[in-house]
């Protein structure tokens, strides 16, 4: 059997926890930031995790992840 390809884009947006879960960075900090308020700016600098409803899609991508 041949190996599984790691999907790159996902390699590079997602890092898995050692609980396993899908750790990622919040949408919407590239710019157009001054319509938003400094407390939503600041809050989307924390990572956050991948839905529940998403994961096993998810981790399909990253097979040796």
């Amino acid at each position: 059997m041949p190996k599984i390809k790691t999907n790159s884009g996902a390699a590079k947006r997602f890092r898995i926890t050692g609980t396993g879960k899908l750790k990622r960075a919040k949408a919407g900090r590239r710019h157009l930031l001054l319509s938003n308020s400094a407390r939503t700016s600041r809050n989307m600098r924390k990572a956050t995790y991948v839905e529940k409803a998403n994961l096993d899609n998810m981790k399909k991508l990253l097979p040796y992840g």
